[in-house]
């Protein structure tokens, strides 16, 4: 395909077009449109053909154009899994507490949960000129993304995860993990299993970063060990995977869980077996969330409002004074309620099966 640039009378090069775009990818005008807005209709070497192509002329969506014409629209766009993980709606609030005391308005976009997505980065920012800027938990943005958005100006806050670009507000899921463990261990617990929600993409997210410090916690005490199981992120898919866990020989006498849903699937799968909890089994959980406290679920304590707060105040300084970059680690702490306790000796009994 002949790739054509067009250059105005005077000789300089005017704002690209969709057409440029599309002639220096050497696709179709539909194809681009599929690549900036719906990524699943294109695939992964076309995408990213498009938004290379995009870059190398500068390639601002009309949108976006317009928005950039105007100074602030009074917008910040919020992203995350919020249809996967209840917890990032607390996040949530805390953006919209913060956001309505400033005067702010929020838009939410939902995105695919990392754990399942094939990439850990977004496959696309909906960047259409309604946001000043964005604020994006729980995932990565891959390095083109990034690169894209700061040559944008585009102030960016990331929660839960990483970034070398842009502001950073995260707890510290490694030193919480030894935290985790260093609480079972505190109890006595010597066989310990842990259950976590298995991952497609191979980068090292927050659950591997937990699970890194809870390894490196008992690594102190060469007399534990450690058994570890993956499940999706599911109440049943939990209680299966705890149920297997709990039938190892010998079995555990503490088990950890990524996250409280897992964590309560394992309580389920306890009691199914004829386990009781916390005498012949101490199940700690991740986050504290509303599942915990009604459980009277034992947890490490994460803070999501605050979180969520701090990124939405960072965000909006940095639009109103632009400073350098950040990263904020919150603490975490263990809250003890019923499910953990002192690890006993295991009573030589039958151990009643689920019909």
């Amino acid at each position: 395909m002949t790739k054509v640039l067009h250059v105005k009378s005077d000789g300089k090069r005017p704002h690209a077009t969709i057409y440029d775009v599309a002639s220096e990818a050497g696709v179709s005008i539909a194809t681009v449109s599929n690549a900036m807005n719906k990524p699943e209709r294109v695939g992964e070497r076309t995408r990213r053909r498009v938004l290379e192509a995009a870059d190398r002329l500068g390639y601002v969506p009309k949108a976006d154009a317009a928005s950039q014409a105007r100074k602030h629209v009074g917008r910040i766009g919020v992203i995350a899994p919020f249809t996967s993980y209840a917890s990032f709606m607390r996040r949530l609030s805390g953006v919209l507490t913060e956001a309505s005391s400033r005067g702010v308005d929020v838009s939410v976009y939902d995105m695919e949960s990392a754990a399942t997505a094939t990439s850990p980065a977004l496959e696309t920012i909906p960047i259409r000129g309604f946001v000043d800027g964005l604020i994006v938990m729980g995932e990565p943005l891959e390095p083109a993304v990034e690169q894209r958005l700061a040559s944008r100006g585009m102030p960016v806050v990331i929660v839960d995860a990483e970034s070398d670009i842009f502001h950073v507000v995260k707890i510290d899921d490694y030193g919480a993990g030894r935290v985790a463990a260093r609480h079972l261990i505190e109890l006595g617990h010597r066989q310990i299993g842990y259950l976590l929600e298995g991952q497609v993409a191979d980068y090292e997210s927050q659950a591997l970063r937990r699970l890194g410090g809870f390894q490196a916690e008992l690594a102190q005490h060469p007399e534990v060990r450690l058994t570890v199981s993956q499940t999706t992120g599911t109440l049943a898919a939990a209680r299966e995977a705890g149920r297997k866990l709990l039938g190892a020989d010998p079995r555990p006498t503490a088990v950890m869980a990524h996250f409280d849903d897992l964590a309560i699937g394992v309580v389920q799968a306890a009691k199914d077996l004829g386990i009781e909890v916390p005498r012949d089994l101490s199940v700690l959980g991740f986050d504290d969330g509303p599942v915990a406290e009604a459980a009277d679920l034992s947890t490490v304590r994460q803070p999501f409002e605050e979180s969520g707060a701090l990124a939405t105040r960072l965000l909006l300084d940095a639009l109103e004074r632009p400073s350098g970059r950040q990263v904020i680690l919150l603490d975490c702490q263990v809250v003890a309620r019923a499910t953990t306790g002192v690890a006993t000796t295991l009573i030589d009994r039958p151990v009643s099966r689920a019909r």
